[in-house]
């Protein structure tokens, strides 16, 4: 097995490539009582477009079918729920999908090895059948109706529709009913079929574990199937620009929600850059408007923040986008204010002083990250689907200067990728 390391938070990760093309990673925790496993596939809400490995079949799916195989996989031949056994074992068990992948995961102290049974069949085996799927669709129907009249979806979604035209990202990760009712069994296996190959799959366990034992309780309950080779992802071109600056909906909110944000046009040129270009953005989104920035302290003394933003940078080889988000009486005002503290960034340059402070901070945000057997697992599985080793946040975290700072400002920041979407009381 490889052994990841990092020496200033002594920690180490051993990875493994199976004979199967199958990532695992383990993360030992000894003398812990939580244990984590996830299991994932690269298999996202963006990948609606691919050519299979095998045929080369070119194959376009409906918007929605991996949050709905995510749904369908718990269900068994024999009438029980995958879900319900793993519950009734004690353990915390769930699922979701992401815009670029898929996960099946349990939390637990007891019954380790009962669950990793449980999760290992039905992760591998799947049933669907013409009234399964049926049945399904009026569920989700239900859960995208339900996420449509969520403020908080709707100001988010709006966001994605302001930075990009063609790009999935702004597709619901659940579709929309007239998409959902186009999926059949046939395209649920074929899906299956391509992207729960084990060669596309990533395997993240901490706990109290010796890697060597467990790695062979996971080889003992795969299903020998061969690597299949690569999948071929068709995306729409790169946009050089944004969709459109400005975005309003009226809902049922009692103060009105906003969501700033700035594409990245540059966006993830390469794994070892997007580590320290991802730092950067956190620090300089702590300084323009965290909760110890002067900008915050204003605008809430103001009244006008009514409490701390929440501060994101997404992005993956398609995609790349800061946003700011949060509740304010005058949106426009926060907007104006975000704008105009970039600029005088660009202008005087970063405070030496407020820079190392919230330098020390985020640092400790990263630190913390590692008390959680949970935090820990799915970190490593989100990070190892983009080509990063998580390890490299704490050990790349020195490079991350000041001047180098400064430059991502100036790339990332600019005015003319600006957007704001707003949800405005009805």
């Amino acid at each position: 097995m490889n052994i990841l390391e990092s020496k200033k938070i002594k920690e180490k990760a051993y990875l493994e490539k199976l004979d199967n093309g199958m990532t695992v990673i383990i993360i030992p925790k000894p003398n812990l009582d939580k244990k984590y496993i996830i299991w994932g596939t690269h298999f996202g809400s963006i990948d609606n477009r691919f050519i299979m490995p095998k045929t080369g079949e070119e194959v376009f799916i409906p918007d929605g079918v991996a949050h709905f195989l995510e749904h369908k996989m718990f269900e068994q031949p024999n009438g029980t729920n995958s879900l319900d056994t793993l519950m009734a074992l004690g353990l915390d068990a769930n699922a979701y999908t992401t815009n670029d992948h898929t996960a099946y995961l349990f939390e637990c102290t007891d019954n380790f090895y009962e669950g990793l049974d449980e999760l290992m069949d039905y992760v591998q085996h799947p049933y669907f059948t013409d009234e399964n799927v049926e049945k399904e669709k009026g569920i989700i129907a239900q859960e995208i109706k339900m996420y449509d009249d969520e403020p908080g979806w709707r100001l988010y979604m709006n966001a994605m529709d302001c930075m990009y035209k063609e790009n999935p990202i702004k597709i619901d990760i659940a579709g929309s009913v007239e998409s959902i009712n186009k999926i059949t069994p046939d395209v649920l296996y074929k899906c299956y079929n391509t992207f729960y190959n084990p060669s596309n799959m990533i395997m993240a366990v901490c706990g109290d574990f010796k890697p060597e034992e467990l790695l062979q309780e996971i080889k003992k309950r795969l299903i020998p199937k061969e690597e299949q080779g690569k999948i071929t992802r068709i995306y729409p071109e790169k946009e050089m620009t944004i969709n459109k600056p400005y975005k309003e909906d009226k809902m049922e909110v009692s103060i009105p929600l906003f969501a700033i944000g700035y594409k990245d046009i540059e966006g993830m040129d390469n794994e070892k850059d997007i580590v320290k270009k991802h730092i950067a953005i956190e620090i300089l989104l702590n300084m323009i408007i965290g909760k110890s920035s002067e900008n915050y302290k204003k605008l809430y003394e103001a009244g006008e923040l009514l409490a701390e933003p929440d501060l994101d940078y997404e992005f993956s080889k398609e995609y790349a986008h800061v946003v700011i988000s949060g509740k304010s009486k005058n949106p426009q005002v926060i907007k104006n204010a975000v704008e105009n503290t970039v600029e005088e960034f660009k202008n005087k340059g970063l405070n030496e002083e407020h820079f190392d402070r919230i330098r020390k901070k985020v640092y400790g945000d990263y630190v913390v990250e590692y008390n959680s057997v949970g935090n820990i697992a799915r970190m490593f599985l989100a990070d190892n689907i983009k080509g990063i080793n998580s390890f490299d946040y704490i050990e790349e975290f020195n490079s991350v200067t000041k001047k180098y700072t400064e430059e991502i400002l100036k790339n990332v920041f600019k005015s003319e990728n600006m957007i704001l979407s707003v949800i405005n009381c009805k």
